[in-house]
């Protein structure tokens, strides 16, 4: 480091020989570890703490909801899991009443059918794809991996302070559905942190999947009873039973970009990362970051003009490629990022931005086993709470992917029949001469993206280590204001005297974590903009041949 950083770490990371696991809860991050204590892989892991966290971080992720794993295999293969959600068979472009044409409020609709209720929900994929990747790369039988779940849901667990913030934020919509007000607004009080939250019904539906997998939601029982919800009262949804044993997670080829000698690695459309995180970076490595040190306002004023660039391209050409061309070999390309460099500016002024709009509540996580399997994902319910309700016997609270889309008619991002919007989810792994250097994602829509790859510089620029990397402060623009962390405030007024409208705010995107790889072993990082927590595995059995005589 060439300056001390302007900022302290506020939780610890963890080592490990044996495997790692990182979620933004503790029980997801202890289901993981159990699976590697017990022999299973990091696959094995990864389901069993995404299916723990639809437990207890319910208002982030759940079966029917959606996502992006990224897999690195111990022989050296990448591949992707598009789980994402998408549009209905029966959804067509004008299924919602527009309120405005421009911001703040050019993606509401009249009565707020896109947001909240059965008219949000789209087809899931997420148990799709979560079951798929464990039939084809996990270790443990199923019913073992779903455990963790099942006796957290059946048993309960404590309401963690951040949960329960969530349910206040959101407690009037959640009082109008009586199966979600049961649980998480007992009495008709708010949950506290601390009091125990029991989801009997979750608990049998989930005892179903472990018996028939994803056929239970894609086809069977719990897929009826999500329909037959969606077809209650007046505002029904499109999502049917053959959208849902239809569906089908993609497995999709990572890309693969370079910077200063390390293989940037990520996933590719619909997600959008894979492309302008190597498009950033390539535009980035002309410069001596180094030089210009971390905490400098002209370092800063660079990172807003590659990531204003980066989202006026992302506008430009993005989307599910079924429908969309996208020209993903000239966009990484070492050539296109010399033309990117031409547009950036000297001096910052906001512009016209046309809208878009991701979801901020999802969940990630990093997990890593002693023989080299990577997953990284990154799944979500969409909103908090999603449609924010909850189908009837089953505790499940389904998606409102729904208002990803543009309600008005006519532009790429318009719905039709099966497409999957674009999301900037960016489970990134890194390779340095084909070794795994460090993996990480996070939770934040259109913030996920740029904040991942400013990780990336903190990690190869910077030398930071994982902790440091993931807990620095960050800055984001779509091109009309600058946002800061606090952590950079002190940097506001230079850049407003180069241009920039910039605000402060609290955080920008959402708890990352992170694995680093080394010749100790692996460790994980976990930040503090969520109940981020690291579980590391080290030990092991005894040496072969040892025995103890009483």
């Amino acid at each position: 480091m060439t300056q001390p950083l302007p900022f302290r770490c506020r939780k610890s990371p963890a080592t490990g020989t044996r495997g790692v696991v990182v979620t933004n809860h503790p029980l997801g991050s202890a289901a993981g570890q159990e699976m590697l204590a017990v022999g299973g892989n990091a696959v094995d892991a990864a389901v069993s703490a995404l299916l723990t966290l639809t437990v207890v971080e319910p208002m982030m992720v759940g079966i029917v909801g959606g996502g992006v794993a990224h897999l690195r295999l111990p022989g050296g293969g990448h591949t992707v899991y598009d789980c994402l959600s998408q549009a209905p068979a029966a959804a067509t472009e004008d299924m919602y009443q527009p309120v405005s044409d421009v911001l703040p409020d050019y993606m509401e609709t009249a009565g707020r059918r896109n947001l909240v209720g059965p008219a949000s929900v789209a087809v899931p994929g997420n148990l799709r794809g979560w079951c798929d990747m464990h039939a084809a790369h996990g270790r443990l039988p199923f019913a073992d991996v779903i455990a963790p779940a099942i006796r957290h849901a059946a048993e309960g667990f404590r309401a963690t302070a951040y949960l329960c913030s969530n349910i206040e934020r959101h407690a009037e919509d959640l009082a109008q559905d009586p199966e979600i007000a049961r649980i998480f607004l007992p009495g008709g009080t708010i949950l506290k942190p601390g009091e125990r939250v029991v989801q009997s019904d979750y608990a049998a539906a989930l005892r179903l999947v472990a018996r028939e997998g994803a056929a239970a939601l894609h086809g069977g029982a719990l897929g009826q009873a999500l329909v037959d919800r969606l077809a209650r009262d007046g505002d029904r949804g499109t999502v049917s039973m053959q959208d849902l044993a239809g569906y089908a997670a993609r497995e999709r080829e990572a890309i693969f970009a370079s910077y200063r000698g390390h293989d940037i690695v990520g996933p590719p459309p619909p997600a959008s990362s894979g492309i302008h995180v190597a498009q950033m970076l390539n535009m980035l490595e002309a410069y001596d970051l180094g030089a210009m040190g971390f905490d400098s306002a002209e370092r800063l004023h660079l990172l807003a003009e590659v990531i204003r660039v980066a989202f006026e391209d992302r506008r430009a050409a993005s989307g599910d490629p079924d429908f969309v061309d996208i020209p993903v070999g000239r966009l990484i390309s070492k050539s296109y990022a010399e033309t990117c460099r031409g547009r950036l500016r000297d001096i910052g002024a906001p512009g016209a931005v046309v809208p878009g709009y991701e979801s901020n509540n999802t969940t990630h996580i990093t997990v890593s086993d002693a023989d080299g399997m990577i997953v990284s994902a990154t799944h979500t319910i969409n909103g908090l709470f999603g449609a924010r309700f909850m189908v009837p016997g089953t505790g499940m609270i389904p998606n409102n992917y729904m208002y990803n889309f543009d309600p008005h008619p006519g532009t790429a991002r318009s719905i039709a029949p099966g497409k999957r919007v674009p999301t900037s989810m960016a489970p990134m792994i890194v390779l340095r001469d084909g070794r795994p250097a460090f993996a990480l994602g996070l939770p934040g829509a259109l913030r996920i993206f740029p904040s991942a790859m400013q990780s990336i510089l903190n990690l190869i620029d910077f030398g930071m280590t994982g902790q440091q990397a993931v807990e620095a402060p960050r800055i984001w623009t779509e091109g009309a204001h600058v946002e800061l962390e606090p952590g950079y405030a002190h940097h506001a007024e230079a850049l407003r005297a180069r241009g920039h409208e910039i605000r402060i705010v609290p955080h920008i995107g959402g708890g990352m974590n992170a694995i680093t790889f080394g010749p100790e072993g692996m460790t994980g990082a976990a930040c503090w903009r969520a109940d981020g927590t690291v579980a590391a595995l080290g030990g092991g059995p005894a040496d072969e041949g040892v025995a103890f005589h009483i």
